[in-house]
């Protein structure tokens, strides 16, 4: 939507002193945030609704002309919820069918197997495998169910097993082709995809333990919430014993069918994402890959897919199949609401011109690339709430001082940006909320958990990027 254009512009700037409407739109963001904080915290108002009153004060104050402040909203929400509003339905459905059949089951008697200590470890393991070709949204419908089950299993604190599903998804999602951040700043940088895939995963293993596992210790201190957790209710209630109008399964699936029906989506992105690094565009095969590979397409073969391996095969009826397909979107119906307003919010900030004003900050800093990269992306972040939109104006911003650099720097600067688009995810960021509404936190709550979560990945991920430039 306003990404290539912001990007663009970004690209262009000199190093220069803000002027009147950088300094208002600044201002107009700092205020449009504490609104909607003091909305929800204070006065209890839907996050819906303060959403997109922020949205549109937002607009309003950064000089949007008034016939485009409600349009340059709905962009944003039409642009969340056309996509990542469909995953979350389709995600919803494969993990009610997941649950009712008792195929998590299967997965957390498997993840329970061994020392206790080391269920966290694994669960940032999965995570960041599904991460791998699936982005963040994708892969958190998918994985909650399995996270929630084996909270409840385990009476152990929710957080000590949600932060590391969460980092090891997060991560992936800021440093690894082929989700978009990291190959749209490759494409731009013009950096070699293979070099900063292989440097990607030394920066992005040792991140997703550190915010991973570890730092879930200390979330789980700070969040002490366990299975009586408000978002567990809903997870719990679709693994509970059905009542007698409800169908019950005559068994369960296998544990290699589970996984076969979860990996499923996985190998349909996966086989997409080698096409992108690797097949040239004029390849007959391209289309196809890249139709079957699309996320949404995927996701929908793996609902047909649980439709039977977690329905008729398991003893559902045709019937109970299409009553559980229903039941499975009531709960997450306010979640999306919430994410698309969250894109709303984001657009506003975007088209008025935040980001631009932010740009020229960083500009005047004349600090190195890889930490002006870092820099730049995060008061990107900070300001617009969007990863990608984040890595691509940093990106473009830092492009012609990184002209020149070697294929390892010039991948370092690449990873460096993707560092810095993951700082402190908050209130106007879509992700902050699906994470909120999953987990069932409060605002307070989330920033503990999550938004630190996502400054541990950044500022780790900083730091191995600058230790690498020192040795390569």
């Amino acid at each position: 939507m306003a990404t290539p254009d912001l990007a663009a512009s970004a690209a262009g700037l000199a190093p220069s002193v803000l002027n009147a409407h950088d300094i208002q739109v600044l201002a107009v963001a700092a205020i449009g945030i504490a609104i909607i904080v003091a909305l929800i915290v204070w006065l209890k108002l839907h996050a819906f609704l303060a959403l997109t009153v922020g949205a549109l004060v937002v607009g309003v104050g950064s000089g949007i002309p008034l016939g485009k402040v409600v349009a340059s909203y709905e962009t944003g929400v039409g642009g969340v919820l056309g996509y990542v509003g469909v995953l979350i339905a389709l995600g919803a459905m494969v993990g009610k069918l997941l649950a009712d059949s008792g195929g998590a089951d299967k997965v957390v008697d498997t993840l329970l197997r061994g020392r206790p200590a080391a269920l966290p470890w694994k669960m940032a393991l999965i995570a960041a495998i599904i991460g791998i070709p699936m982005f963040f949204e994708i892969g958190l419908v998918l994985l909650i169910p399995v996270v929630m089950l084996a909270v409840h299993r385990s009476q152990g604190p929710a957080m000590r097993l949600g932060i590391p599903a969460l980092a090891g998804l997060s991560v992936l999602h800021g440093f690894i082709p082929p989700h978009p951040g990291p190959l749209a700043a490759i494409a731009i940088l013009h950096a070699n995809v293979g070099v900063t895939l292989a440097l990607g995963l030394l920066v992005a293993v040792p991140a997703v333990a550190v915010a991973g596992p570890l730092y879930g210790i200390v979330a789980s201190r700070l969040v002490p919430i366990g299975a009586a957790g408000a978002g567990l209710a809903v997870t719990q209630a679709g693994s509970a014993k059905a009542s007698d109008a409800d169908a019950q399964p005559t068994h369960s699936p296998a544990f290699g069918t589970v996984m076969a029906t979860l990996l499923f989506p996985l190998v349909l992105m996966l086989a997409k994402a080698g096409a992108d690094i690797g097949m040239d565009k004029a390849s007959p095969l391209r289309p196809l890959l890249d139709f079957v590979g699309d996320p949404v397409f995927a996701l929908l073969m793996a609902v047909l897919l649980a439709m039977v391996t977690f329905g008729t095969a398991v003893g559902f009826s045709p019937a109970a199949l299409g009553k559980k397909i229903g039941a499975s979107l009531m709960p997450v119906v306010g979640v999306m609401l919430i994410v698309g307003a969250g894109g709303g919010f984001k657009q506003s900030l975007v088209d008025g011109g935040t980001g631009a004003a932010i740009a020229k900050i960083a500009l005047a800093a004349g600090l190195s690339t890889l930490l002006l990269g870092w820099i730049v992306a995060v008061l990107i972040r900070l300001a617009t709430g969007s990863a990608t939109v984040a890595t691509v104006t940093a990106a473009g911003i830092v492009a012609p001082l990184a002209a020149g650099l070697p294929p390892a720097q010039l991948s370092l600067v690449v990873l460096s940006i993707g560092a810095g688009s993951l700082f402190f995810s908050h209130v106007n960021d879509a992700g902050f909320w699906l994470v909120k509404e999953y987990f069932g936190l409060t605002v307070g709550q989330t920033i503990k958990t999550w938004s630190i979560m996502e400054t541990v990945i950044s500022v780790v991920g900083l730091a191995l990027t600058f230790g690498l430039s020192l040795m390569l």
